[in-house]
């Protein structure tokens, strides 16, 4: 109920005024998102790389609804691709891109142009670009674009998200030599058609593809804060004989930092999904709904008269 109410929640404008007005519920935002700007972005990547971690970029800007807008993401992209090549950053650091901040559902040509325009800035910068998974209505045009980028930049990502149905299907697809897959739990709200409703099918699920990942020839990025998976991905990896540097764990900003730097010092990578940009709010209930324990730590931001 609480994860349905919070992704409910993402497309309140007036719930959104109410927690930025909240002087202490910046506190609230800085722990999940980097800030609002490019400038934040690096500060924040510098300091996590400077802890032995592994960062990916993602500018949030979801709800691009007009061409002019879409080019103004790809031209962020493309620009703080050339600032973490100058500073040092790549390739430990990458980007993560929504389609639909490009236009997709748009001009899905004109999305593509923009994705390939800011894969090769991620090639000339020296490193990589992962593209994210959105509501399931965009998972079959997001794997054909991955399909057309794959062409130019074989190094391209894809995330794949444990509670639809089909994703079993979509692992196979892509647990193949040089493919890189981000395996998650999922973040909107699906009907049971396509998704899996309660906690333990998705758990199941996600070990499920876990197995076809690991046991397959590409390279493994478990998305996962829940210890019990983790534990699992560790298993998988000794099972199927890959090294530590043969898959990777990712964590979001600001959620189980201990756990961050555990798997850190085990030798993993681990790579943390940093976010940034003005539009922080959708993405900020989408957090609260995946994990109920932040929802008290919001409750208390925007109640607190401090």
């Amino acid at each position: 109920m609480f994860r349905s109410l919070f992704l409910a929640a993402a497309g309140s404008s007036h719930l959104e005024r109410l927690v930025e007005s909240v002087p202490v519920s910046k506190a609230v935002v800085r722990r999940f998102v980097a800030g609002r700007s490019a400038d934040d972005a690096l500060r924040v990547s510098r300091e996590l790389a400077d802890d032995g971690l592994a960062v990916s970029l993602d500018h949030l800007g979801e709800d691009t609804r007009t061409m002019e807008q879409a080019a103004a993401v790809r031209d962020e992209y493309v620009a703080v691709l050339r600032r973490l090549r100058d500073a040092g950053l790549t390739p430990a650091a990458e980007v993560s891109v929504k389609l639909s901040a490009l236009g997709q559902q748009i001009d899905d040509k004109a999305a593509y142009e923009h994705a390939h325009a800011i894969c090769a800035a991620a090639t000339e910068a020296g490193t990589s670009v992962t593209l994210d998974a959105e509501d399931h209505t965009t998972t079959d045009a997001t794997l054909e674009t991955l399909v057309e980028l794959r062409r130019d930049f074989p190094s391209t990502g894809a995330v794949l998200q444990a509670y639809l149905r089909r994703t079993e299907g979509d692992c196979r697809e892509l647990a193949t030599a040089g493919s890189r897959v981000r395996l998650c739990k999922g973040a909107y709200a699906e009907p049971e058609s396509v998704a899996f409703q309660s906690a333990l099918d998705v758990d199941k699920s996600y070990v499920r593809c876990l197995n076809i990942l690991m046991s397959g020839e590409g390279y493994p990025m478990v998305a996962t804060h829940d210890p019990r998976l983790i534990a699992i991905a560790e298993d998988r990896a000794r099972w199927f004989d890959r090294s530590t540097g043969e898959y990777e764990f990712q964590l979001l900003y600001g959620v189980r930092p201990e756990e961050q730097a555990r798997l850190a010092a085990g030798g993993h990578t681990v790579r943390i999904y940093l976010p940034y940009g003005e539009q922080w709010y959708g993405y900020l209930m989408r957090r609260l709904a995946e994990r109920p324990a932040n929802v008290a730590f919001l409750a208390r931001a925007v109640t607190s008269k401090k």
